[in-house]
């Protein structure tokens, strides 16, 4: 097993860093490395923002609820970003565009981009003994981080990810066993994977180091799903012009 490989394989979410910041040459490395994955037709459609400003990073680890958000190595946040592709436009050229620039695909489009581009970015992280955690709490008031980080138009926060030098080594999080994820040729039922795998849950969570408790995949995905939940990213997306049609 190569080392690429196993660096994937022992991947867990790191949320306690040591107060070293991640240099600029460890930065430039991670952000080059998220620009070399795939994007789709060259359209390259997210940004990243790298949080320095100590009062934005307070208050955005107030809107996550998460004291990580704050105290770390560097804080980046995701961009799904159609902004760019209108910047030299003409103004009936953008009218022209924007039939295209409001449509589900160019949304789905951006936010695979960016999604692929932070993966790459967690990779490189990790190669270099750095730890990470991505943060989708910051949807918890979408239109307050908008403004924070003064978006214009087309373009909305994703995600976070904060990075930096790991205080601690939590337990690893067991997966879904493939059965369960990969199918051949057509998709197919599989409860009784999601059987085994919840006593499997049951089982860590009980031996868990720290917060031990009761509970199964099934239900705590049940408990998500019928509560409501950022109700409002909706109206944050189709106010920035994605996802209108």
């Amino acid at each position: 097993m190569n080392s690429i490989i196993q660096s994937l394989l022992n991947h867990r979410s790191i949320r306690q860093f040591k107060d070293i910041p991640v240099t600029e040459e460890q930065l430039d490395t991670i952000i080059k490395a998220a620009q070399s994955a795939s994007t789709s037709s060259y359209m390259m459609a997210y940004s990243i923002i790298g949080i320095t400003d100590q009062q934005k990073k307070t208050e955005l680890a107030e809107i996550t609820n998460q004291p990580y958000v704050k105290d770390n190595g560097h804080l980046l946040i995701y961009c799904a970003d159609l902004h760019r592709p209108a910047v030299k436009a003409s103004k009936e050229e953008y009218k022209e565009m924007l039939p295209n620039l409001e449509n589900s695909e160019h949304f789905l489009v951006s936010a695979i981009d960016a999604a692929l581009a932070a993966q790459n970015a967690a990779v490189a992280a990790e190669s270099m003994g750095l730890g990470i955690c991505f943060i989708g709490s910051i949807r918890n008031n979408i239109e307050r981080v908008d403004e924070i980080l003064g978006l214009p138009d087309h373009v909305i926060p994703l995600f976070g990810m904060v990075l930096g030098t790991p205080d601690h080594s939590p337990d690893q999080k067991p997966r879904l066993p493939k059965r369960a994820i990969y199918f051949e040729n057509e998709y197919q039922e599989h409860e009784q994977e999601l059987d085994a795998f919840d006593e499997q849950i049951l089982a860590y969570y009980q031996s868990r180091t720290s917060n031990s408790r009761n509970d199964t995949w099934t239900d705590q995905m049940r408990r998500r799903f019928t509560h409501p939940m950022r109700m409002d990213v909706t109206d944050l997306v189709q106010k920035k012009g994605f996802n209108k049609r």
